[in-house]
């Protein structure tokens, strides 16, 4: 971590993004069940690697949330990270959207490979895409990519590479700070999400110019107090008006 810049993003930043109520999910969705879940695990992994290699690249990272068996660091071949998903849910609201990190066609984008634990495979894969596709509007989100590891080349499953059926948000990182800066929903805020994130990749070894930056600019905003946007509380912890 030599070269890394420092993480200037803080919890005293979070704390100063306002809480917000929202719907976790869109009311419109149509929620994966258990047996849609399945079958869906069955087609992904059907005649893959065993253990199962998920590659995460996000909030996997800090919270996998099923059983790891092994991991190990991983570089996306041809993709990159983007804060491109709008969410008025979950992390944000329609007065306050947030984004939701996903893999861009392009570049390359270092993470971890997660191996799902051996005999865990059934529990985890549904905890996994309960959680990451949610929805079967959104169940078309799941593919395998490439990636080099001290292995060399291999395979490994990953979500939200190219997305499909989401609203997408196309912006600079500036206004990508800006809207993550002021961002809250039911499942908290952007800041948050964004800090725990760059905390888990400097855990681990691993720096991102893009989100180095990007933190760095969400931390700005939240400082200068939204210029009277409310979002963000003052130096004092007044929300400003």
């Amino acid at each position: 971590m030599a070269n890394c810049r420092p993480i200037v993003l803080s919890d005293d930043h979070v704390a100063r993004v306002a809480a917000a109520e929202g719907p976790l999910h869109d009311p419109r969705w149509r929620m994966l069940e258990d047996a849609d879940l399945d079958r869906l695990a069955q087609r992904l992994t059907q005649d893959r690697p065993r253990p199962i290699p998920v590659f995460a690249y996000g909030s996997l990272i800090w919270n996998p949330g099923f059983a790891v068996g092994a991991r190990r660091r991983a570089t996306a071949i041809g993709w990159h990270r983007s804060f491109s998903i709008s969410l008025d849910h979950f992390r944000g609201t329609p007065e306050r959207p947030g984004l939701m990190l996903a893999l861009a066609s392009g570049g390359s984008c270092e993470g971890l490979v997660l191996e799902i634990a051996e005999g865990s495979e059934a529990e985890s894969l549904r905890a996994i895409l309960r959680r990451e596709l949610v929805a079967h509007e959104l169940s078309a989100n799941a593919c395998w990519i490439e990636v080099e590891t001290r292995r060399g080349r291999e395979p490994a499953l990953t979500f939200y590479a190219d997305p499909v059926g989401t609203q997408r948000a196309e912006l600079t990182v500036a206004e990508q700070a800006r809207r993550l800066a002021r961002a809250a929903g039911a499942a908290g805020s952007g800041a948050e999400y964004l800090l725990r994130t760059v905390r888990g990749l400097a855990e681990h070894g691993i720096h991102d110019d893009y989100i180095w930056t990007l933190q760095k600019l969400v931390a700005e905003e939240i400082e200068a107090g939204a210029d009277g946007e409310s979002g963000i509380a003052g130096p004092a912890g007044r929300p400003r008006a």
